[in-house]
């Protein structure tokens, strides 16, 4: 599989960050544009942070490898790096490109749109958010919404209903 490989530094934002893509290269630009912009919106966020497109087969045996369940999910999130507090400054976070075709397809939006949805709760994970009890679920997902409206892409988890028009009948 070609390997597409971008770091960046940015000094104005303070992030450290790399994205591989062994799936969906295409996308690594938007990722990397929308990723820095979001950056400094976010409490606690890591200074270091890679980012990994994955296809199915790849994301399936991390899965299996790190959490026992067989089959691809959308996002693993991985801390790498803690300070002397505790606080992670510096993960990983994996992202199966797979998925996010299908759920753009299903929710009829942009791919590298939902990718940067997975990446952006990898993140959000990394900068302390949880989603394991209904309320920092809802926290957590309000909190990338509101991220992704100030990016200027809009609210990709609690998505406005797709409203499909009928077309009136001529008498």
């Amino acid at each position: 599989m070609p390997i597409r490989h971008a770091t960046i530094r940015s000094k104005k934002a303070g992030l450290k960050l790399s994205i591989m893509a062994a799936e969906g290269a295409k996308h690594v630009a938007f990722l990397r544009r929308h990723l820095l912009a979001a950056w400094p919106l976010i409490d606690n966020a890591p200074a270091e942070l890679s980012v990994a497109l994955v296809g199915d087969s790849r994301m399936s045996q991390l899965h299996h490898t790190f959490l026992k369940i067989k089959g691809p999910t959308d996002v693993l999130t991985f801390e790498l790096d803690h300070d002397k507090t505790g606080r992670c400054t510096g993960g990983e976070v994996i992202v199966c490109v797979t998925e996010a075709q299908r759920r753009a397809a299903e929710y009829k939006i942009d791919v590298a749109e939902e990718l940067l949805l997975y990446a952006l709760h990898g993140l959000l994970h990394l900068s302390g958010f949880d989603d394991r009890t209904p309320s920092d679920y809802r926290a957590m997902h309000q909190r990338e919404d509101e991220i992704l409206k100030q990016l200027g892409v809009g609210p990709l988890f609690h998505r406005p209903p797709i409203v499909i028009k009928k077309s009136r009948k001529r008498s």
